[in-house]
């Protein structure tokens, strides 16, 4: 965490029918000098879509050789490495070779369309990797939720996701650019 980064404190309610998880987090955010609210944001959507007793946030922008949000088991090995934003198609090579499932959240309208039709054809031959898109309208929304102490619900129902606040409810599709071709633990 880097020493003068802003913190965020969120307590998260999820129901996610279409993977059977309920649970309850207590999350700290470290949101460093040149994180935006959106960015820090979609890592809280990424933790809240993949939420796991395991599941930890990385140490954050500076550090090259760590994701957003990673799972490891109990040997150490990574299951699960997860990426906000649009990473460099070198980190997402070497990404795919240490762990076992890599995820992909781009955000940001016009400037990640034009990242994934620039590392399509490289991206495709990555079996591990599975890419999503939020379209502009949902980081927007998302982006108005984030206050330096947040009480969130989340619910996920058939790929749909609402997330409330007790002010707001926003709902938000996340749009599937590329799914893995080999089951998750392979």
């Amino acid at each position: 965490m880097a020493s003068n980064a802003t913190i965020f404190k969120a307590a998260v309610q999820i129901s996610d029918m279409d993977r059977q998880y309920y649970g309850d987090h207590a999350l700290t955010l470290a949101r460093h000098p040149s994180e935006t609210d959106e960015r820090m944001m979609m890592r809280l959507l990424a933790f809240v879509l993949h939420a796991h007793e395991a599941l930890l946030f990385g140490r954050g922008l500076s550090t090259e050789e760590e994701p957003a949000l990673w799972r490891k088991d109990l040997t150490g090995a990574i299951d699960l490495w997860v990426e906000v934003g649009q990473p460099e198609e070198k980190t997402l090579r070497r990404a795919c070779g240490r762990a076992k499932q890599v995820c992909i959240y781009t955000y940001g309208g016009r400037g990640a369309d034009q990242w994934w039709e620039k590392h399509l054809v490289t991206l495709e031959r990555l079996n591990n990797l599975a890419v999503m898109n939020l379209p502009l309208d949902g980081s927007r929304v998302l982006t108005a939720l984030a206050q330096p102490s947040m009480q969130l619900q989340c619910t996920i129902q058939e790929g749909q996701i609402w997330i409330a606040d007790g002010e707001h409810n926003v709902h938000m599709v996340l749009t599937k650019l590329k799914d893995t071709s080999a089951p998750f633990g392979q």
